[in-house]
């Protein structure tokens, strides 16, 4: 039996019950495993990538080891760079057609560079670790970039031009030179120290980037980088030079990646997306800390719509922005919770059916009932919720504690939403998904 015969028969086998039984003759079972795994692994993250595995015709992508699979782009985040680098809707060309330059300086798996060199006559990836080369030789050719040239280096020595053109068409004399302009340039540093442990900042990252960015900016007409989702954005734009866009990249609400796109010159704008939804995008220039005032709700009523801004929308620090634009007022100052204008009493619970949500890049609910947290409000105002979403928003209790507290369990149709008001005031809101 071949390698691939056996893989592509167990592909969905439990891979540590797998791992115990002895292995046909012939079968490396470390390469096997690795080869199962990452196409489990594959199936969510790069569906694309694993219908090699049931063609018979057709032998598939190779798959890294799993510490390389997990720290790569998901399929829904490698396209929105491709339109990032392409400035249109990414449709793969079946020959390359455009005559720009396209090098991946810290190319990992591949699969950014999978998606953004797409339609670029030259297309590079450099990569130091030979096992990740050997990979983006087999897979490249089967994923529509034959022309793509792989080159085993590092970002450092490939940029201090120890390459000959004759070794790249991008190799020393090219870099000084902008007959191959314009060139774009993508970067993910690691967030791993040599030791394995995770880093933060982004000097911190491999390659250092505050070291390479005036070299990357005197060769490219664009550099793009990818940072952390935990980064501070104010602190990155102190940090880097030429930043003209920033990309705060989330899929179905949780922020995944921070994209900078440098240029040289030119203000900065904020581009906020919620990948894998029906949101729209929010784009906004930046915002210096303080400029955005947003009304507070004098009063907060029953039968009204509350409305949460998306995660890239909250990353980004733009939420007034965001309530400004719709015409929102929020329910306090720190609260990050905005409700349309509503006057009126308060009242406990009113059955109002959910309506379709309106296009604004945020969950929408609409508002059912509002409690106080006094034991006698609290037993009158759960007395029909036995479970339900809970979530806190400048409120002194973390969601587990509260839970505990209100006997709640997790799970349902309900949202409560623990919050304070302008005045000081804890609520309990308890709202009901609006959906299409």
């Amino acid at each position: 039996m071949v390698l691939s015969e056996f893989i592509a028969l167990h592909k969905d086998d439990d891979i540590r019950t797998l791992a115990l039984q002895k292995m046909p003759e012939g079968i490396d079972a470390k390469w096997v495993l690795q080869q199962i795994e990452g196409y489990q692994i594959a199936k969510k993250k790069l569906p694309t990538w694993v219908q090699g595995f049931k063609s018979s015709k057709v032998q598939g992508v190779l798959f890294p080891p799993r510490l390389s699979l997990e720290q790569c782009s998901s399929e829904s985040t490698a396209r929105y760079k491709a339109q990032l680098v392409l400035h249109s809707p990414f449709t793969p060309p079946s020959t390359p057609t455009f005559t720009p330059s396209f090098i991946d300086l810290t190319a990992g798996f591949g699969v950014d560079f999978s998606y953004m060199a797409q339609g670029f006559q030259h297309a590079i990836y450099v990569e130091p670790n030979e096992e990740l080369c050997h990979i983006a030789r087999h897979n490249l050719p089967i994923l529509g970039l034959p022309h793509a040239q792989v080159i085993n280096t590092t970002c450092e020595q490939f940029l201090s031009s120890g390459l000959s053109p004759l070794t790249s068409p991008l190799g020393s004399a090219a870099l000084h030179s902008k007959d191959l302009s314009p060139l774009t340039i993508y970067l993910d540093p690691s967030r791993r120290s040599s030791s394995g442990h995770k880093v933060m900042t982004i000097e911190d990252c491999t390659p250092n980037l505050l070291d390479l960015q005036d070299r990357l900016l005197e060769i490219a007409d664009t550099v793009i980088v990818k940072l952390s989702p935990m980064l501070d954005i104010t602190d990155a734009l102190r940090k880097l030079k030429g930043v003209t866009e920033v990309h705060v990249v989330s899929v179905k609400n949780e922020c995944k990646e921070l994209l900078f796109v440098m240029k040289g010159e030119g203000g900065v704008t904020i581009h906020c997306v919620n990948l894998e939804t029906d949101e729209p995008d929010f784009i906004a220039p930046l915002q210096p800390q303080g400029a955005t005032n947003v009304a507070i709700a004098e009063d907060v009523s029953a039968g009204g719509l509350l409305f949460v801004p998306n995660s890239s929308i909250l990353k980004a620090g733009l939420q007034d922005v965001f309530a400004q634009r719709y015409g929102l007022q929020k329910l306090a100052p720190n609260s990050h919770l905005y409700v349309q204008e509503c006057k009126g009493a308060r009242v406990q619970e009113v059955p109002v059916p959910v309506n379709v949500p309106v296009e604004l890049p945020a969950r929408q609910f609409r508002l059912l009932g509002i409690s106080d947290f006094s034991k006698a409000s609290l037993k009158t105002f759960l007395r029909d919720i036995p479970q339900a979403n809970l979530a806190v928003r400048n409120f002194p209790s973390d969601v587990a504690t509260l839970r505990r507290r209100l006997k709640i369990k997790e799970g349902g149709s309900d949202y409560l939403f623990a919050t304070t008001l302008a005045d000081g005031t804890h609520v309990l809101l308890r709202c009901q998904k609006v959906t299409s």
